[in-house]
């Protein structure tokens, strides 16, 4: 599905990451963790196209797209949900939805398929998305990127500033998408356990350098956060 082979990138002549290589399967999850300034959201910005590869390749579905657009990604099937719970603040939640859906033929259906991942969001269609918790924004967020259809969802930090339980229902909702089929999910992602649980591979980042990888679930919480204390 996604492939980053030996992937450098740098801002100006710094090199920030450096040769990074990451697999995501067909239909499923892979974890990227580590600390702050590890270079985890660098590394996604340049799997959408929204930063340059210095060197390396970006393949999708095994086709070359290193120096593909970023709506050009998108077309492929490719959806991003960056940090910050971002939305239209100004408009409803039922607006920030529509304005996704629009145009698509199936437009309504999807809105309510994304409704049903997130039913707390059906209390609040009303309600201006600048006025939702934080959850909610998630929610939200996550909500418009599937309505796209993607086969790849790429989500940077989902659970950053949210309740407890609110990450409970995203990482079901992510787990009931990949059992399904046809969804895989690039999760980048500080809390361990959260991640582990969703998904089936990881890997650990530090200073740019991938320092640890392996299969996901609960058995590898203590490899993971070892790896992470180096």
């Amino acid at each position: 599905m996604l492939s980053m082979q030996d992937v450098h990138i740098a801002y100006g002549r710094t090199e920030v990451i450096h040769g990074v290589t990451v697999e995501v399967p067909e239909d499923g999850v892979v974890a990227v963790m580590g600390h702050n300034g590890a270079g985890k959201t660098t590394l996604l910005r340049a799997v959408v196209g929204l930063l340059p590869v210095r060197s390396g390749r970006v393949l999708l579905d095994g086709e070359d797209v290193t120096g593909l657009a970023a709506h050009k990604r998108v077309r492929r099937g490719l959806a991003y949900v960056p940090q910050g719970q971002q939305s239209f603040g100004q408009m409803t939640c039922a607006e920030n939805l529509q304005v996704v859906a629009d145009g698509r033929k199936r437009g309504a259906a999807l809105i309510d398929e994304a409704l049903d991942l997130f039913p707390a969001l059906r209390a609040v269609l009303s309600r201006r998305a600048g006025l939702l918790s934080g959850g909610q924004r998630q929610q939200l967020a996550i909500a418009r990127a599937l309505i796209t259809e993607p086969r790849l969802l790429v989500l940077d930090e989902p659970t950053e500033g949210i309740q407890p339980s609110v990450v409970t229902e995203i990482e079901h909702a992510i787990l009931d998408l990949t059992r399904r089929g046809g969804l895989s999910v690039l999760l980048v992602e500080q809390h361990v356990g959260f991640a582990l649980d969703a998904a089936g591979g990881y890997y650990v980042l530090a200073a740019g350098r991938v320092t640890d990888s392996g299969s996901g679930g609960a058995a590898a919480v203590t490899d993971v956060r070892a790896a992470m204390s180096i």
